[in-house]
């Protein structure tokens, strides 16, 4: 089932044709499908990234009305009230009369008369307004996520200013290191069948070979900036990337066992013909990726390196301005890329769900089938920024660094071998090639037991099993009785007693 906006392959066909014309006589001729290729590549992960970025304001957006509401509170929207009512009730005091020619006056006059019947002043509801006046009484024009255009412009407004002492040199290379392996591997990351940049056969090793450089620029901007604050927040950043990435990395190569490649395309278009999303294969994976990489982009509640209340803000205390807003924005890109990449290795891609079943029905069917794969990569990555990003923010503490190191070390990376093992098992043994369906999607997972085939046996198996050791895990709340248990927060020790072979 190919996607019907093959952009990829109209873009290749207008570039080779353009530059065939333009070098036809020319001493670049023999060149021509090289000049092309280049060209065609740079235009496509442009696109690509282009499509990423745009629709990254959505996840903004998301955050601030998911977590407003998880939180009983309206959220931020950008209405027309909060222009003659300012912020919080304060205002630039009577800004027209510095307008020239006595146009200020109107605009004084008609300020005056909104905020009379639509302002704070003599409101019955003076207190409704929570959210920098900007209440349900007011006119909305515009949804909050307008307002990220605002916070660039201040960010662009703002001065950059490097600390007297501190390594100047490393200080300007370590944000274009985070920020530079960001975007280069939402370059890299395809947005449906038809939409994507740059496509090598080992595409998933190039991805998060890019991706560990992040960290570098993580340690070396913590040190540079000659600030114990930072050079804290640097040291916790390096040990925990560090010991998250390696369970990432098992979690990730697991996938590959099952999809038998290393290739973005190859693993999305194997689900849909094996039948099965991966999650249902390997669910336990696919916690293993999300929690991994919730603690690779530092979000709460592994957001220890960035600890504001103690380190002021971590790392990046020391940068303003442009600076501290491209930092920002690419720790929102790392989430954002962190989606997708679960849409894509463990939920199907831009493939639709039940595409079979569901394809099958008169009409419906060719409608449901007609919807671009590009809609269903985005509604899948904004589902789960939503009820796993945005919802573990808002539910869970954050955790001390020493739990995060165990939990990690000690947990997530057995857990990662197994999966790892788990993989080549179900690769092996469990999966029938020739049931492989690439147009219409097979049946490569069932399960024969006593010579009784059980259609999608092994993901049903796999995950109602897993499903019950979570429910018992987490019915697991006695501490008194399970002093073993090494991840919860709390003890009974005070911090800074703890000695070798204490009880």
């Amino acid at each position: 089932m190919d996607d019907w906006l093959q952009l990829h392959d109209l873009v290749y066909d207008k570039t080779r044709d353009i530059f065939s014309s333009l070098l036809d006589g020319t001493f670049l001729e023999s060149s021509s499908n090289d000049i092309a290729f280049f060209v065609f590549t740079l235009v496509t992960c442009l696109v690509t990234f282009g499509g990423i970025m745009l629709s990254m304001f959505m996840i903004l957006w998301i955050e601030r009305k998911f977590y407003a509401r998880v939180n009983d509170r309206r959220g931020a929207t950008t209405a027309l009230r909060s222009l003659w009512v300012g912020e919080n009730g304060v205002t630039a005091g009577e800004w027209w009369n510095m307008l020239p020619y006595g146009i200020g006056k109107p605009i004084g006059a008609v300020n005056k008369w909104l905020n009379k019947v639509a302002g704070n002043k003599g409101h019955e509801q003076e207190m409704v307004n929570r959210v920098g006046n900007r209440s349900w009484y007011g006119v909305t024009i515009f949804p909050g996520f307008f307002q990220n255009i605002a916070d660039g412009m201040k960010f662009l407004t703002k001065e950059h200013m490097v600390p007297s002492r501190a390594d100047k040199v490393i200080f300007e290379l370590a944000p274009f290191l985070v920020i530079s392996s960001t975007i280069m591997i939402l370059g890299m990351i395809p947005l449906s069948s038809g939409i994507y940049g740059a496509n090598p056969e080992l595409s998933v090793l190039f991805a998060f070979a890019i991706f560990g450089i992040a960290p570098l620029g993580v340690f070396f901007a913590g040190w540079s900036s000659n600030n114990k604050y930072t050079l804290l927040g640097g040291i916790r950043s390096a040990a925990q990337l560090t010991a998250y990435e390696i369970p990432l990395l098992l979690s990730i190569l697991g996938v590959c066992v099952m999809a038998g490649s290393f290739n973005f395309l190859e693993i999305v278009h194997f689900q849909h013909s094996s039948g099965a999303w991966l999650f249902f294969l390997m669910p336990l994976g696919g916690v293993l990726f999300l929690v991994s990489m919730i603690a690779e982009v530092e979000r709460i509640p592994f957001d220890m390196p960035e600890a504001e209340a103690e380190l002021v803000e971590g790392w990046w205390t020391e940068y303003g301005g442009m600076r501290f807003g491209l930092l920002f924005a690419a720790e929102y890109m790392r989430v954002y890329a962190a989606s997708i990449l679960f849409a894509h290795f463990f939920m199907g891609g831009w493939h639709a769900p039940f595409a079979g079943t569901i394809g099958a029905i008169p009409y419906i069917g060719d409608a449901y089938l007609a919807i671009p794969g590009i809609i269903w990569t985005l509604l899948k990555a904004w589902f789960i920024f939503t009820v796993v990003f945005v919802w573990a923010r808002t539910a869970l503490p954050r955790i001390r660094t020493d739990q995060i190191l165990e939990f990690g070390w000690r947990m997530l990376l057995p857990l990662a071998v197994l999966q790892v093992v788990l993989s080549m098992v179900y690769r092996l043994y469990f999966f029938d090639a020739s049931a492989l369906d690439f147009e219409n999607g097979g049946w490569a997972w069932d399960l024969t037991i006593l010579e009784f085939t059980i259609p999608w046996g092994l993901p049903i198996l796999t995950t109602a099993f897993w499903l019950a050791v979570f429910v018992v895990l987490m019915k697991d709340e006695n501490i008194e009785e399970n002093e073993e248990r090494m991840y919860h927060i709390r003890t009974m020790t005070p911090a800074g007693t703890h000695t070798a072979g204490q009880e």
